[in-house]
């Protein structure tokens, strides 16, 4: 390293200052202030420790090259961190804002102090490369005449498709929405990540030749056996998108909505489109009301904040599962992802964060939800139980499902296609990433089951490299894991 006492001599992390609450609650701009300096940049590199074994490395799926380029930002060689930075990842400028970075969690440094600021060296510098105008189309040396369709434009299909078409195949993306980035665009909200910077990434894929056709539902709009005769293999990217529901009396009421119903409705007030009140609401909004999401992750922690900019009343987060420890806990030692409790920015804004609670009924008056009854739980030979005499009733006239999905949309294409299923539901691959059906294969969440961002890049990559040498017979393209590295992991 370049300062091999650089985590000696700054020995505090240091990252973005976030806006003040009141004043990042009045739009839908990034939490973050736009003050953080190269030069307090390149001390947080130099925290990087010459650790001999570089944990980190095992702790992204990418495989990203930590080291290196915190190395390279500490020195100033900007472009070539840059270019070590798009070696192992397609879009940087998307898990550095989003992904929860079990990459720090396994750095060597955080053993006994504040881990290295990984995640934020990584964002500046894409977005120094950005400024630069170092993001230019990569073009393939030549074209193979094979056609390739990738089904779904989240990470894992739009990972692929680069891959894909820098191999020098022509790549197909379908996308059933109206616009590309699945939930990248309609499930992340604007404060987390402005829409921008999907639009200027697709910018650079189209440049490229990727070919992106939205408003197609595959399996309706086009049928899996005209896919099969158009194109010489299929990706399928399509997700988990079914949530997980909760089945419970007065489920049927108006006012109770999936997550996934709620937040891409507030995109696409920021994307303009005109599905606004007189308020400049969409259809299902929070202005007003008592709010209580049920679900204590990243989803939940979405509506969370969308409540607050649409003007809740109240807010009320439920997770079933207790409160978790203020550190790292015994049961997730380093170098695992540890269990302890977080606050996002979301939470910072308010709202009340209840833990070992389970519903048990929503209740309501003419057709409408009014709230809900509930009670407290206790873990018990691995199993919730009722903690007897905490039963208790919360008024609430919006509760929003952040439960999670459960797995991929089967019926359609996937039926269709006749691809098999593993005994989690999800489509079956082997070790190439193929399913069951020759030249089909599959990435992401609809293979693995509901996931992070950074997984669903490595698994795009990944397969790309599969279906390059399924077509030519070997590959060139990386591939930086395996099924089987994914099930282990």
């Amino acid at each position: 390293m370049g300062d091999a006492q650089g985590f000696l001599k700054h020995t505090k992390r240091e990252l973005p200052t976030r806006r003040p609450v009141p004043l990042r609650l009045m739009d839908w701009k990034e939490v973050y202030e736009e003050n953080f300096s190269h030069e307090t940049l390149q001390r947080q590199a130099s925290r990087c420790m010459d650790c001999g074994i570089p944990f980190c490395h095992n702790g992204c799926p990418l495989g990203n090259l930590i080291p290196e380029w915190n190395d390279l930002v500490y020195k100033g060689a900007w472009k070539e961190s840059f270019e070590r930075l798009h070696a192992t990842n397609n879009f940087p400028e998307f898990t550095g804002r989003l992904c929860p970075a079990p990459c720090e969690s396994s750095c060597v440094l955080g053993i006994n102090q504040d881990p290295v600021t990984i995640k934020q060296v990584e964002v500046e510098i894409i977005e120094n490369g950005f400024d630069e105008g170092w993001v230019t189309p990569v073009y393939p040396t030549r074209l193979t005449g094979k056609k390739i369709a990738v089904v779904g434009s989240g990470p894992a299909g739009l990972a692929a498709a680069q891959q894909l078409t820098r191999a020098g195949h022509t790549v197909t993306v379908f996308e059933r929405d109206d616009r590309i980035g699945g939930l990248l665009r309609y499930g992340i909200p604007e404060f987390k990540m402005e829409k921008r910077f999907i639009d200027r990434r697709l910018a650079q894929m189209e440049a490229e030749g990727t070919v992106f056709k939205t408003g197609v539902n595959v399996g309706v709009d086009i049928t899996a056996e005209q896919l099969r005769e158009q194109f010489d293999s299929i990706v399928l990217a399509g997700g988990a998108t079914i949530a997980r529901d909760l089945p419970i009396p007065g489920r049927d009421l108006d006012g109770i909505h999936q997550a996934m119903e709620f937040l891409p409705l507030a995109n696409r007030v920021q994307l303009g489109d005109a599905i606004t009140d007189d308020e400049g609401l969409p259809p299902i909004n929070a202005r007003g009301k008592k709010v209580v999401i049920i679900g204590g992750g990243d989803t939940g922690a979405d509506c969370l904040g969308t409540s607050h900019r649409q003007g809740a009343a109240s807010v009320h987060q439920f997770e079933i599962m207790p409160r978790p420890p203020e550190e790292r806990a015994a049961s997730t030692p380093w170098p695992t992802y540890p269990l302890m409790y977080r606050v996002s920015s979301a939470h910072e804004e308010g709202g009340e964060r209840v833990f070992s609670v389970n519903t048990e009924r929503f209740v309501g008056a003419d057709g409408k939800v009014t709230g809900l009854q509930a009670h407290e739980v206790q873990m018990v030979n691995g199993r919730f139980e009722k903690v007897e005499g905490t039963d208790f009733t919360l008024e609430a006239d919006l509760v929003l499902l952040a439960m999670g999905f459960v797995g991929p949309q089967k019926n359609g294409l996937l039926e269709d296609l006749g691809v098999g299923y593993d005994q989690r539901g999800n489509v079956k691959r082997d070790n190439a990433w193929q399913t069951t059906v020759p030249g089909v294969f599959v990435a992401g969440d609809m293979g693995r089951g509901q996931s992070l961002i950074v997984w669903a890049i490595a698994e795009g990559r990944a397969a790309a490299a599969a279906v390059d040498k399924y077509l030519e017979g070997d590959s060139a393209l990386p591939s930086p894991i395996t099924p089987t590295m994914v099930a282990q992991r």
